[in-house]
């Protein structure tokens, strides 16, 4: 059922600057999840590539209205709104004219809070309990307004070794955007992807982020799965493409976890 009070909706970007590192399959499938599990979600692509809609099903003969034309101001983003195949999540696509957006938005006022100010519309609304946007892999000013405009970050991470070296760049923009732009922003987690249980340095390097990182780490692992791989291809989340491989119960269990989560912040806040 829609969430009623705005105060429960909770924007979360996914991000990482390195790219492979399960991104995209991360905000694809933690949408489709937490749809599965009974919220209400919006998946808002940012990244040029397109590559969450192309992911659920949405061909570019449907997406008329873009994130594009919402951040440069010409359509609000209720007119761009996609319903995808999965009850309960519906998407914001993305157009390849996003990859010019700095230099256009470079004289605008402004320019850091375009997305800001086109969710607060979804806040009045209270349709949804949780919007996930999806980041190009790097840290350039699509990444920047969806970090202004989200209240936590959930960051995909490959179980390998250079992984932690873009996890410290990253960690550093999160923390400059959080002194600057928007002072409730905080990590909402870090999902291990990727994982290899057949390989030492996946568990090593598991175990160093816990170690570093502590309880901000989530106890979901997501493993390394052909199916997972395999369904963008056919336009399906996994969970829709293949629902009992492993790759998708691990993004069930991460959804509930994400859901608990959240449950004890907001008992907490009160």
């Amino acid at each position: 059922m829609p969430v009623k009070s705005d105060h429960r909706l909770r924007i979360l970007v996914v991000a990482n600057q390195k790219g492979g590192v399960g991104k995209t399959t991360t905000a694809i499938n933690l949408g489709t999840a937490l749809a599965a599990v009974g919220e209400r979600v919006l998946l808002i692509d940012s990244d040029p590539q397109g590559n969450a809609s192309t992911g659920l099903g949405i061909p570019r003969a449907q997406r008329k209205n873009t994130l594009y034309d919402v951040l440069m101001g010409e359509k609000p983003l209720s007119e761009a709104l996609v319903k995808s195949s999965v009850p309960g999540l519906d998407v914001v696509p993305s157009d390849p004219d996003l990859s010019g957006i700095e230099m256009e938005l470079a004289q605008q006022a402004r320019r850091s809070y375009k997305l800001r100010d086109a969710l607060e519309a979804v806040r009045e609304a209270g349709t949804y309990s949780y919007v996930l946007i999806d980041c190009p892999p790097s840290l350039n000013l699509l990444t920047v307004n969806a970090m202004a405009a989200a209240d936590a970050v959930l960051v995909p991470l490959q179980c390998e070794f250079f992984a932690l070296e873009g996890l410290t760049q990253l960690l550093r923009t999160i923390d400059l955007v959080h002194q600057n732009l928007n002072p409730k922003l905080e990590i909402q987690g870090i999902v291990l992807t990727m994982f290899d249980r057949r390989n030492g340095l996946s568990a090593q390097v598991a175990n160093d982020v816990r170690d570093h990182f502590g309880e901000q780490v989530y106890q979901t692992v997501i493993p390394r799965n052909v199916r997972v791989s395999e369904a963008p291809s056919f336009g399906k989340p996994a969970l829709v493409y293949d629902l009992k491989c492993a790759g998708s119960q691990a993004y069930l269990r991460l959804a509930r976890e994400v859901v608990l989560r959240e449950r004890a912040r907001r008992k907490v806040a009160a």
